[in-house]
């Protein structure tokens, strides 16, 4: 229920006719004191086409606005200032709640359509790091709120699955490793190969020619170069499984760099046509100096094709594969400058779908400040993360609820969210230090605080039912709201907006500083509030309990957070 429409609409019946109903709103202010009301109209732009001071317009708006609605419209110097009917709109607000449970802020802005969303993307025979979290988690989320507004997102985990590595790694295999190493410790022992091979490498170059054999071999489809390939894709997959199962992220296509392979002569072949492709120092490029941008590199001197060939022959396909009507590239902040060059290009070649393609940019995970960076051996693995984080979230589940049952299942679920939540409640922009002590906090704005609201507000529900006492439903419900029940109820309605600005924005940030906005006056309210209090009013507070474990609840699946009953 959008309270502003209420006013807007009181203003619309008594305001100059030149005023929209979109200039309104924009001009409509949240009063910085409560006791000045829910919401303000300042007069002064009214003044000079009334030929009246502001303070006089104000006085005579309020004398004329339809009061029905509303506790009270009074003026207050040059400003009007509404206090709504609270009673009223709260109860209509836990009846809205209640009805629709899950689907609450369920909205059509997609119809349906196809987003494809390009996320995550760990190298082959590398581990995952903490730098391949951001562009996993802000992608799930991302899916989960587009589904929400009924977008049809797939998650595409575009693999680097290609390249001369798989030369160095399968020559580093064939002189230094064995199959039963491998299947024993598949990452691990695939990362030793190849960082072996660099060693080696200083003293015998020779390596090198040996490597760009096996590539050619491979480029050229021979079958142990390409059975070794696969194996090492197969092996690396399954243990990235592992972090994505415990992340509880899926994927619709694991079609990474290999699979376009065939698909670049192609775009060689439209911008030739086009008459595009430009000679540079014996390099194909395009001139994108009309977007003042530098050339796009297509073809290297020896004829080898670049990423950007490979992202051109990806866009195409997705776009003729599933008709999208937006394309999402959830890659870090560094490669905007890549994603303009994209687009410029497609924008050349004539695909003006082009402007369908947005780069979702991410900042740095730092530690201690310093950027996270393998060469520096400031490389931090993901599942380590992991298994910490769900160790020190079991010792405060041990030290604050030592009897909870399924501790294990609980510690998992507050350790891996604490993770998650952390990376999405900074703006996607931002740059975050990261202190797994403060992550996983059960105090504070983390993770952990929201889940442990959520199950305060279970408990709760559950010491009613024991009780004989149910939330009250439809016509029951009657809410008299002080300040902090208010501020609940204000909360709560606010969540279909947060979701909305959320998409609009590609920021699940939204959501996750909303849940800790509703977790901290849910916990106001509680600490000020006899729930279980016998009376009149218990099945309506009930009602209020209810509707906030349903929309905490939900915020945190939004983010791909678990939400437990018991903490």
């Amino acid at each position: 229920m959008d309270f502003k429409e209420q006013v807007v609409a009181s203003l619309k019946q008594v305001l100059p006719t030149e005023l929209t109903t979109e200039k309104i709103t924009a001009l409509l202010e949240v009063p910085k004191n409560d006791k000045m009301g829910d919401l303000a109209f300042p007069t002064f732009i009214l003044a000079k086409s009334l030929h009246q001071s502001p303070v006089k317009i104000a006085a005579d708006l309020a004398e004329k606005i339809d009061q029905t609605n509303f506790e009270k419209v009074q003026a207050v110097g040059p400003y009007v200032n509404f206090f709504l009917n609270k009673q009223k709109l709260g109860t209509e607000i836990l009846r809205v709640v209640l009805q629709q449970q899950a689907e609450y802020g369920d909205q059509d802005l997609g119809h349906g359509g196809n987003v494809p969303i390009d996320m995550s993307s760990p190298n082959i025979a590398k581990p995952m790091s903490m730098g391949h979290l951001r562009s996993t988690v802000i992608g799930n989320s991302l899916a989960y709120l587009l589904t929400k507004v009924n977008y049809h997102p797939i998650k595409i985990n575009h693999l680097g699955d290609w390249g001369t590595q798989f030369g160095k790694l399968i020559t580093a295999y064939k002189k230094w490793g064995s199959e039963a190493e491998v299947k024993a410790d598949p990452i691990n022992k695939l990362l030793a190969y190849y960082v072996r091979f660099h060693q080696e490498d200083v003293d015998h170059p020779e390596l090198d020619d040996e490597a760009r054999a096996w590539f050619k071999r491979l480029e050229d489809g021979d079958p142990e170069a390409m059975e070794l390939w696969k194996w090492f894709r197969e092996v690396s997959l399954q243990t990235f499984m592992k972090v994505y199962q415990r992340l509880h992220v899926e994927f619709d296509s694991y079609n990474g760099e290999a699979f376009y392979n065939d698909k670049m002569a192609e775009i060689v072949e439209i911008l030739e046509k086009k008459n595009l492709l430009q000679e540079s120092q014996g390099a194909q490029i395009v001139d994108l100096s009309k977007y003042n941008l530098n050339p796009a590199l297509i073809k290297k001197t020896d004829g080898a094709t670049l990423y950007i060939t490979r992202d051109l022959a990806a866009a195409l396909y997705r776009k003729r594969t599933y008709q999208f009507v937006q394309s999402l590239y959830v890659v870090g902040n560094e490669q905007t400058n890549h994603f303009k060059q994209l687009k410029a290009v497609l924008k050349e070649m004539g695909e003006d779908w082009s402007d369908q393609v947005h780069h979702i940019p991410f900042g740095l995970i730092t530690q201690g400040g310093h950027k996270l960076s393998t060469r520096a051996g400031r490389v931090i693995l993901l599942e380590k993360v992991l298994d910490d984080a769900v160790e020190l979230a079991q010792k405060q589940i041990e030290q604050k609820n030592p009897a909870l049952k399924n501790k294990a299942q609980v510690a998992e679920q507050v350790g891996v969210g604490a993770v998650i939540f952390h990376d999405l409640k900074n703006e996607r922009l931002n740059n975050f230090d990261f202190d797994l002590a403060e992550v996983v906090r059960f105090e504070g704005e983390t993770g952990p605080y929201v889940q442990y609201s959520h199950a305060r507000a279970q408990s709760i529900l559950r010491k009613a039912k024991n009780l004989g006492v149910e939330p009250a439903i439809g016509e029951d419900i009657s809410i008299a709201p002080d300040e902090d029940t208010w501020n609940v109820l204000k909360q709560l309605n606010d969540f279909p907006v947060a979701i909305k600005r959320a998409v609009q924005e590609y920021e699940p940030s939204v959501i996750a500083k909303y849940a800790l906005h509703l977790a901290k006056s849910f916990n106001q309210y509680y600490a000020h509030t006899r729930v279980l209090a016998e009376d009149n009013q218990l099945a309506s507070r009930l009602a209020l309990v209810k509707s906030v474990a349903i929309v905490l609840q939900e915020a945190l699946r939004l983010l791909g957070v678990a939400a437990p009953n018991e903490m």
